[in-house]
């Protein structure tokens, strides 16, 4: 069979591309990202390994011999792909759809909620796969054990068992769609949806599973999750106890059973609560447990760091939304005395659903001594709301008594925050989708070593690259 992916680059999309071209089938894809001339992206490199061919988003992957084109939420009805599909008569499928036929295939846990979903999914992937039960995985980042031991993109994983772990995807309602052995339930808050709409979702993914465990601590899924087992913080059928956290990891208990996690974070306790409580429902016991999180070392672009230099550390994480921002640097207040961030949003449509939620959370968590600054959202192609900007956000932060700044040249942004670092500093690079913003983590240490005092400025970084030299 000859599928092709429109817009192959979502890590959604490549993980079912990567998926089906394992299983033999003859795949090909486009993106936007290389109509712009992104072709030099380790993605890219990674499918083309897998014999999967890629082509510009303008109908030229297409032929005759296609026999399915799979699309995503992002892609417009006026899409050259989508137009070229019609012509030449070629059925198209929604990726959940293609998703929750593997769904339907396994004996699948479906991992939901508006934030933590990739990192709970990988957490239950290792436990499973730690106990010997040999999992499949399809989430939306990269697993950075998989891509150290097995060598693939780390984003979908084919085991040998029927268990399968998904992360369910509620932006676009598609989670309806799947009818799972066992659901997550982390969080819900606003997020793509208003939450009556988001809760209607939800309450409908915990009728179609087999079974379902729910944060007992959300309000906004009481209604969703009556009946089912529960996790939590600090109640619920499953808690842990005496938790000690600091800015590398965490400690606490769980009936007895010791657990420690070298990933920084409160809401990384909360994830791996829920997947533990997944895990028991698997047949894997505590202590199993336990090893596995010890040896967690996360997926990508979660507060990973970038390196160090004279006491101040870059950090290159994928907060996006609101709830994810207030995990995130709250996390790197666990770690360094002071928190300088860059945001870039990902998508208009958040900004123009999100801006008060935006200013309430970030205005809890940036500090009287912290610095945020913001750019404008990320422009990958597409239509773009009349008058929707990321400044919104900046003045309603300003009139919370934040320092905050918007300026929407990155470059501007990236000298300023080199100029203010001090040692003991974390400078943050928060945002999604957009490929170049661990590069703009990486040019950012770099600006920062040569700002510090006795380091000679750099010829090479003065022209615009990252001077490897000076990471440290």
């Amino acid at each position: 069979m000859k599928i092709h992916f429109v817009g192959i680059g979502g890590v959604g999309m490549s993980a079912l591309a990567q998926l089906h071209a394992m299983g033999g089938d003859t795949v090909t894809g486009s993106d936007r990202l290389i109509s712009k001339g992104y072709t030099d992206l380790a993605l890219w490199d990674y499918l083309k390994k897998l014999g999967i061919k890629l082509y510009p988003q303008d109908g030229s992957g297409l032929d005759k011999d296609t026999d399915l084109v799979i699309l995503s939420s992002a892609i417009e009805n006026d899409n050259p792909e989508l137009q070229k599909a019609k012509e030449l008569d070629i059925p198209t499928m929604h990726r959940s759809e293609l998703l929750a036929k593997h769904v339907a295939e396994h004996r699948t846990i479906a991992v939901s909620g508006t934030s933590g979903k990739s990192t709970t999914t990988a957490m239950v992937y290792e436990i499973l796969a730690y106990a010997g039960k040999s999992p499949s995985v399809i989430t939306g980042a990269a697993i950075l054990s998989l891509q150290k031991e097995q060598g693939v993109f780390g984003n979908v994983y084919k085991g040998a068992s029927d268990l399968l772990v998904i992360e369910a995807d509620e932006s676009d309602g598609s989670i309806v769609k799947y009818h799972p052995y066992l659901g997550l339930c982390l969080n819900l808050r606003k997020d793509h949806k208003e939450i009556d709409v988001l809760q209607g979702f939800f309450t409908q993914f915990v009728k179609n599973c087999q079974k379902a465990i729910v944060n007992v601590e959300e309000d906004n899924l009481k209604t969703a999750g009556t009946g089912c087992k529960t996790f939590g913080l600090h109640r619920g059928d499953l808690h842990p106890e005496d938790i000690r956290a600091n800015g590398f990891g965490s400690d606490f208990l769980i009936r007895g059973q010791k657990f420690h996690l070298n990933i920084p974070g409160l809401h990384n306790v909360a994830n791996a609560t829920a997947a533990i409580a997944a895990a028991l429902e698997c047949g894997v016991d505590l202590p199993t447990a336990a090893e596995a999180l010890e040896k967690f070392s996360g997926i990508a672009r979660r507060f990973a760091s970038i390196g160090s230099y004279n006491h101040i550390e870059v950090i290159d994480d994928f907060a996006h939304n609101p709830h994810k921002l207030h995990a995130t640097i709250d996390a790197a207040h666990l770690r360094g005395k002071r928190v300088l961030a860059f945001y870039q949003p990902h998508a208009f449509t958040s900004i123009k659903m999100l801006t008060p939620e935006f200013v309430e959370n970030l205005s809890q968590c940036i500090g009287k001594e912290d610095h945020i600054w913001i750019t404008e959202v990320y422009y990958p192609g597409g239509t773009v709301p009349a008058g929707i900007t990321s400044k919104k956000v900046v003045d309603g932060l300003k009139n919370n008594g934040v320092a905050a700044d918007f300026n929407p040249c990155r470059e501007e942004i990236l000298a300023d925050m080199a100029a203010a670092a001090q040692p003991g500093d974390i400078l943050l690079v928060l945002g999604a989708r957009d490929p170049t913003l661990t590069a703009f983590a990486e040019k950012l240490l770099a600006a920062v070593a040569h700002k510090q005092p006795g380091r000679a400025a750099c010829q090479t970084c003065m022209l615009g690259n990252c001077c490897m030299a000076y990471k440290k």
